[in-house]
């Protein structure tokens, strides 16, 4: 099985599982999507990811953080994408 197969079996795990993991309160953040109740958002690490900061980058600089965390804030976000409105002609 090739890496982009085992990788995109663990992003369908995750799009199925990420509510457990992604956490949405009124009080935190202003109610934006966290990670497990934290104070640390799913724009948070995708805006780490975007600039360049790898998964492990991450993880060193938030011991808090899992690699489950991360690849459910991007199945989160691809799940956000899918449901977005697209333009038509």
């Amino acid at each position: 099985m090739s890496l982009c197969t085992q990788y995109y079996y663990i992003y369908l795990k995750f799009l199925m599982d990420f509510s457990r993991i992604i956490t949405l309160e009124p009080g935190k953040r202003s109610g934006k999507p966290c990670i497990r109740g934290m104070r640390i958002t799913v724009y948070d690490v995708l805006s780490y990811l975007a600039s360049g900061m790898t998964m492990e980058e991450i993880l060193e600089d938030f011991p808090e953080l899992k690699k489950e965390d991360i690849l459910a804030c991007l199945a989160y976000a691809a799940n956000a994408e899918k449901r977005s409105i697209i333009a038509v002609q």
